[in-house]
Order: structure tokens, then sequence, then C-alpha cells
């Protein structure tokens, strides 16, 4: 088979221009030489290709350095509003390519290396992921960190320094198994401890009111330790800052246990602190009411309070001197953005701050809350949303619990004045739910809190507005806005894909990686046929390149001309990962049938890690494996059609992925999709996508044109009739014969498995209950719809334009718009794409 060229040979053949800055190799090859001898090997003989990967991160890491002091001494020195992005969820993934990219050193770095003799791809995949995430939202977060940087906005990023990330997953006899992502075990090169800026976070304890204020009291302990880690904008030598907190246990001991013996278990205990930032919660779209959970949550937005109020009050770079101590400029410097409702707690300690410790009344200290802080909603499904049970609070967090009383009794007051004796609707409004038990509902807490809502795309706003919040826009329809998500094009272009972007930027230049609603001007190349030419060109070098990569890792052998159909994913009911393997199943049957038709050759490809609570998604991975060994070992079927689980789907494999991918599956239930932002991904690297109007999808659909997408399935207002009607699942399977034909070998298939009960009890479910998502409702369009796919991809020349037309309308998906919306409508703040001087130019 031909080996396709690799980007370290392609960058051999081409330069793009401005793709790779001018650097000295000389220098690069004598520091890379001086860390890898004096700061990395010292007393050793032979160095390991570790100690080579860690030296050019630290030659890389020199070129950093510089530009983040010279930036944040500009940020202390002009003084502007910054704005705090809290999440507690960053998905970084890998940071060297990155940050080359970002600073032009990648084919200085590239030649430096080869001249040494050493690969630098091979040095690349040394790295650890930063797996500080589940999927979206933390992906969503890293990449609105590289545009804040990229435009120029003097913002951070604070989250948790979790010691374990998202779990590495093994298939193992086709079922997941989750293992630890030890990814601090070789150390973090990027990262720099601050103990300097160590927070202390106060738990549990009781409150004593008093003439002069109310007081925590009796509270135990945890020190919040911060890790900064760097993050670079694109060419303009700007570096913010992400600041992760590690929980870290008091030095001091009981004297009285050191007395009588309990040294030991005095240390011991010392874990239990720490445990708060020990490993991130793996539940994606599903709230699990933990106590560990809650405290993480606090953990965060304690200690990052105290270093926003310490920074506002502080006057110059390193000065820890007070000068600012008015606080009703607070939100005129200082904007606070809630990553969802895991940080709502910034709502009740920004007034616990205010109130208890600075000693502004209450009235004025609301006013400032309210201006500072905005909610950001990830979420309309109902298990995902956060109602923490009042014991624990009181328990856990008891200042916190009278505080958010208190705001409860006054947001009452008003709703009851502005509708009196509306009991339904102030019920549907409190932040205390108390039907059975009784519980702070977070995203109330939020809205009330915050002087902006919003969503993370068009359809996702409108339903929060017309269902879930309904109650809320009606009292205070100003605050409610969208906020369509965006993904950044240096690492989900240039960074991932450097022959498409080479491609685009011989025809338009490279300013659209910075602008990239300049892709619009693709839509004059559509009927180039050079261009036709280049770009199939591009896809089919990157599907040989990863067709070696899944014969190397799954060892079965791929067709590289065959479509490469990807449904990457977090592993959830809602994005009906049962659907693409009903379509599997039918496909199969229909070459069975037909053996001697030609048929369009398919492999399909789904990944996506499962909570390891959510036994049905676990199921769910079976159910593709399971397919997978039957259709991948039939002979009849041959290379006509593969289907392969991507095993520990994450950031680097999705890299590899969607560059290579000719269709992308977003088949999510209308209604149940905040936004999605791999389908922006897939858009980007020329993928076509089938999928419901549903998410950001819709908004896909109108920046490519309608007949460039595979649209199919209910619209929001079918589903919601169907609701009201009732759902009949049998009503499918009884009319439908392929339906029943491949739900029936479900069911043979399973019988052959272990766990059997457990599995016929949930296809039983599946086929004959109220199935919430209605994967059969939407079987028949689905697969019409992939019949539709299968024709076209047999024209080559017209699905290529179907493909330059979706790459020309990805622009409005550029985070870089994303923040630039949020900047001007929220935050207050204005994007620049100014440069900021470099080190080495006179300040």
């Amino acid at each position: 088979m031909f080996k396709p060229l690799s980007d370290h040979d392609r960058k051999k053949q081409i330069s793009v221009k401005g793709l790779a800055g001018v650097e000295n190799v000389t220098d690069l090859k004598k520091n890379f030489n001086r860390h890898l001898h004096f700061t990395l090997v010292k007393d050793r003989h032979v160095s390991t290709k570790r100690d080579y990967y860690f030296a050019l991160v630290h030659t890389v890491r020199d070129h950093l350095v510089n530009r983040w002091i010279r930036t944040q001494q500009s940020y202390y020195k002009k003084d502007p509003k910054r704005v705090y992005h809290i999440s507690l969820e960053f998905y970084m993934g890998r940071t060297l390519q990155n940050t080359m990219v970002n600073l032009a050193l990648e084919n200085a770095c590239d030649e430096a290396l080869y001249q040494l003799g050493l690969d630098m791809e091979e040095l690349q995949e040394m790295e650890e992921d930063a797996g500080l995430g589940n999927v979206g939202l933390g992906r969503l977060a890293a990449c609105f960190l590289d545009s804040m940087a990229s435009l120029g906005l003097a913002a951070y990023g604070y989250g948790i320094r979790y010691e374990f990330g998202i779990f590495n997953q093994k298939i193992s006899n086709g079922w997941q198994v989750e293992e630890a992502d030890d990814w601090l075990r070789y150390g973090n090169p990027w990262e720099k401890a601050r103990p300097e800026y160590m927070r202390p976070v106060h738990f549990y304890g009781r409150t004593e009111h008093h003439p002069d204020g109310v007081k925590w009291v009796d509270t135990q302990v945890v020190l919040a330790l911060p890790y900064d880690t760097p993050v670079p904008g694109y060419r303009n030598n700007i570096v913010n800052t992400m600041r992760l907190w590690s929980a870290k246990a008091p030095c001091e001991f009981n004297l009285k246990d050191f007395n009588v013996g309990g040294y030991i278990q005095a240390v011991l205990d010392r874990n239990l602190a720490e445990n708060i930032s020990r490993v991130l919660y793996p539940n994606d779209n599903f709230f699990e009411g933990k106590e560990l959970r809650l405290k993480q949550e606090y953990f965060v937005v304690a200690a990052t309070l105290q270093d926003i109020i310490r920074r506002f009050k502080a006057s110059k770079f390193g000065s820890r001197d007070i000068v600012r101590t008015d606080f009703s400029s607070l939100p005129d410097k200082v904007a606070i953005q809630l990553n969802d409702t895991h940080p709502a707690l910034a709502i009740p300690e920004l007034m616990r701050v205010l109130v208890d410790e600075e000693k502004l009344p209450w009235e004025k200290a609301w006013d400032i809350c309210i201006k500072t802080c905005a909610y950001t909603n990830h979420t309309v499904l109902p298990e995902a949303l956060e109602r923490w049970p009042i014991d624990l609070f009181q328990t856990l967090l008891p200042r916190h619990l009278e505080i958010i009383y208190e705001i409860n009794r006054r947001h009452m007051e008003r709703v009851s004045s502005l509708y009196p004796g509306d009991m339904d609707r102030m019920r549907h409004m409190s932040l205390i739910e108390e039907d059975g038990q009784k519980r702070v509902n977070m995203a109330h807490l939020c809205i009330v809190g915050s002087h902006s809502v919003n969503g993370v795309a068009r359809i996702h706003s409108d339903i929060l507005k017309a269902t879930v919040f309904k109650d809320f826009y009606e009292m205070d329809p100003h605050k409610f806005q969208n906020k369509t998500n965006g993904i950044t094009p240096r690492r989900w272009l240039v960074m991932c894909n450097p022959g498409l972007a080479e491609v685009i930027a011989e025809r338009i230049g490279e300013d659209f990686i910075r602008d990239l609603d300049q892709l619009k001007k693709l839509r004059n190349f559509v009927n180039d046929e050079a261009f036709i030419r280049d770009i199939a060109k591009v896809k089919q070098e990157n599907k040989m390149k990863f067709a070696v990569h899944l014969e190397e890792h799954y060892k079965v052998k791929i067709n590289p001309n065959s479509m490469f159909d990807i449904q990457v994913k977090r592993i959830h009911e809602y994005k009906r990962q049962l659907l693409n393997c009903l379509h599997i199943i039918t496909f199969y049957n229909r070459i069975k049938k037909q053996p001697n038709k030609q048929w369009t050759p398919r492999t399909i490809m789904i990944g996506g890690k499962a909570a390891p609570g959510y036994h049905t998604a676990k199921m769910i991975i079976r159910l593709i494996t399971a397919i997978g060994e039957v259709v991948n070992n039939d002979p009849v079927v041959g290379d006509r059609l593969k289907v392969i689980f991507l095993e520990n789907y994450r950031v680097t494999l999705a890299e590899k992925a969607i560059p290579a991918s000719d269709l992308s599956e977003q088949i999510s239930t209308a209604d149940t999709e905040a936004s999605g932002t791999g389908n922006m991904k897939f858009m980007l690297n020329g993928a076509l996508t089938i999928g419901t109007m549903d998410g950001a999808n819709v908004e896909m659909a109108e920046e490519a044109g309608d007949g460039n997408l595979f649209i199919f399935g209910m619209r929001v207002e079918d589903v919601d009739a169907m609701d009201a009607k009732g759902y009949n699942a049998s009503e499918y399977y009884n009319r439908i014969p392929e339906l029943k034909q491949a739900i029936d070998q479900i069911k043979i298939l399973i019988h052959n498995q272990k766990k059997t009960n457990t599995f016929v009890q949930y296809v039983n479910q599946m086929c004959f209950l109220l199935h919430r998502f209605k994967v059969f409702a939407d079987y028949e369009d689905y697969i019409k719809c992939q019949e539709k796919v299968s024709a076209l991809y047999m024209k080559p020349k017209e699905w290529t334009k179907k493909v330059i037309h979706n790459i020309a309308g990805s622009g409005k998906f550029s985070s870089d718009r994303t923040i630039s919306q949020y900047a001007r409508e929220i935050w207050g703040v204005e994007p620049t794409l100014e440069k900021l001087a470099a080190p080495d130019d006179p300040k």
C-alpha cells in the first residue's frame, strides 16, 4: 500500500508564506542542546526520546516567557477591564505544536531537529493530552482561551488542576474499561507553580450573627495552590494565563493528636483535603450530586474570587499594595463569565466577600454582583441541570445557604410584585425547589445573579426562552441573548490539516487564519477545476494517512477509497449512536441480499467515551463493537463495509480523524443538542454533514446553503407535536420491514453476548416503550438520506463542490467571532488585532 506523506515530509516540499515565521535555526539548535545537556540530562551519558521532547518544549517555552511577562506588564500599565472565564473544565489537549504554530516557530523547529537527526513528529507524540474536561464544554473553553489571546483581550482562564483527567478508555472483549489518566506522571513542562499566590478556602463550620455583620467560624481550611500555563495568541506576541488551582492541606498539625501518637494519621488525613483536585468528574450532560463535586465547585470560585479582588485592588505589576478600595468600579474593571452552572457559587461567594468582608450594604453589593457576572447555559436536558440538596449546602457551606435564601427572598418579592397571586410562577422561578427533597436550583441562581444569560446556538437560545427559562425571559427579556459556539482555526485547521490550509492560502492568502469570514472568497473557486482537484487530493492524502494509523492500531485493513463516515462524541442516548447502528445493519443486510450490486463502500467509525456510571451508554458501545465483529469478518461484505470503534477518543485522535472524514454524523434528536462544536470542525476540514435540524446544524445549513448538507428527520415543532400526540415505537417496528429485521438481528446478536438479560431488557425498552429520543421515528428518513449520500459520493466532482461550499461557509464558526461577540455585547471590552512589541523590540 502506498504510504502517504507525513506532515513533516510535506513541509519539506511546501512552505506556506506566513504559516511559518522566519527564525534562526542555528540559535534554536544551540538552545535545544543547552537544555538537553544542562537542564535535563546532567549526569546521565545517554539521552532518551523523552529528554529530547523536554528539551524541545523548553526551547519553545523560552520564546513564550518574555512575551508572557511583557503581556502581563502591559495589562498592569494600561489597567484594562479584565475578563475571567471560570470553568470546571479545560480540555486543552497537547500544547507543543499549537504553541509553535501561534509563535511561528513550527518550520524552524522542524528544520533544526531535522539537522540534529531527530523527527519532530515523533517527539510531539511523547506529549500527554491535558484531558481536564469532558469533550464539548471543556474543549470550547480551550478554544475560547486561544481566541481571547489572539484578540488581545486581558483575559484569564480559571479552573482546577486535576491530578487525573478524563479517564483513558480501553476496549476489552468489546466492553469499555476505564483506566486512570495519570497525565502528570512525567511532569508538565508548560506550567509554573505560583505558591506566592496560594489562597485559603473554607468549608463546613457555622455562622455567627453580630451587630457589625456575619462571621463564618470554625471552618476547615484547604489551601489553593495556583499553577499558571501560558496561552499564546496567534502571532501577536500576547500571552495570556490559564490559572489552575491545586488543593493542598495546611501545614499545621493538631498538637494534641501528635502528642497522643496520632501523627501518622494526621499526615494521612491530609489526603482528604487534597482529594478536591484529585480527579475530574467524568459525567457529561448528567448531574451527579456528590459532596466532593460541590467542594470542587466552591474551591475553584473561592480561590478565583480572592485572586480577582487582589488583582482589582493592586496598583501595578508585582505590587501587593492596595490602592483601589471603592468596589463601585468593580464591574468596570472585572467581567466574570460562568461556563455553565458549575461555577454558580461565584455569585453567593462574591456577595459574601462584599457584604461580610468588605462591609458593603446588601443592595450595593447585589448591584455590583449582577453587573459583574454573566452566565452561559450549555444544555436543556433536565438530568444535566444542577440541583444541590439543602442539607448538603447547610453542612458544607452554611453561610452561602443563608445568602442564597436572602437572594431568593428578594427575588420572590419581585416576582410577586410583578405577577400578584401567580403561585405557579413563583414556584417555577424559585431558587429553592420544594417538591420532595429541598434543593437549590443552580441555573436559577445564575440567571437571577447575572446581567446576561446566553445559549450557545440560535435554536438553543430560542428553546431556553420558550421553554426551560420561559418565566425568567418574560420577566427580564433584556438579559437573554445568543452566542453561537465556535472553534479556533489555529488548532482545527492550520495545525491539524496543514495541507488544506496550504491549498486555501494559495487562493485567498493567509489572512483567513485571523479572519475566518474570508473563507467566503472560496465560493469564487467552486467551479475551478484545479481547486477541486487540490481539495480532493488533500482529502485523499489525509485519508491514506489515517488508514495507516487505523491498520496499525486496529488490525483492520481499510479501503482508503471508501467513504470515511465518522461519528465521534460522548456516547449518549440523545446523540443517537443507535440510529447509526441501525443504518449499519440495514446497509449490511442490503449488501448481503444483493452481493453483486455496485455499492458505495464505507468505513464507518464511531468513537466516544461513556460516563462510567452510565450503563446504557456502555451497552451502546458493546453493541457497536458486536456489530463490528460480525461485519468485519463477513467475506461476502469484504471491504465494502467496515465498522470500527475508535478507542479512547480524545483531542489528539480528533486531530487525526477529522481531516480524514468524508461524512460527519450529527444526528441528535431535534431540540436536545445545545450547539455542538465537532460539527463545526468537520465542516471546516471538508466533510459533508448528515444531520438533523438541531444545535448549530441549523446555522451551518444557512451558511453553506441547505442543499450542501444532508438534512433529515423531525424538526423541533415535529418533536413537540409527537410528544403531545404520543410516540409509539412499536408502530414503526411493525410497519417498516428493514427496521424490524435490524432490531430482530440485534436481539439475536445480543443473545450471543455476555450480560444477556440486561441487554435484552434495554433493546425491548428501545423498541416498545416510549423511547425518549425517538430513534425509530427518524429511521426511515435517515436511511433515505444515507442513500442520497452514497449516490453523491460516486460523483467525486459534485461531492467536492459541496465540500468547497461547506468550507467557504464555515467562517461564522470561528471562536474569534464568538469571543468578539461576548466581548462587545456581554463583557464591555473591545477586541483588537494590534500586536504587542516582540521581546527583541525596544519597549
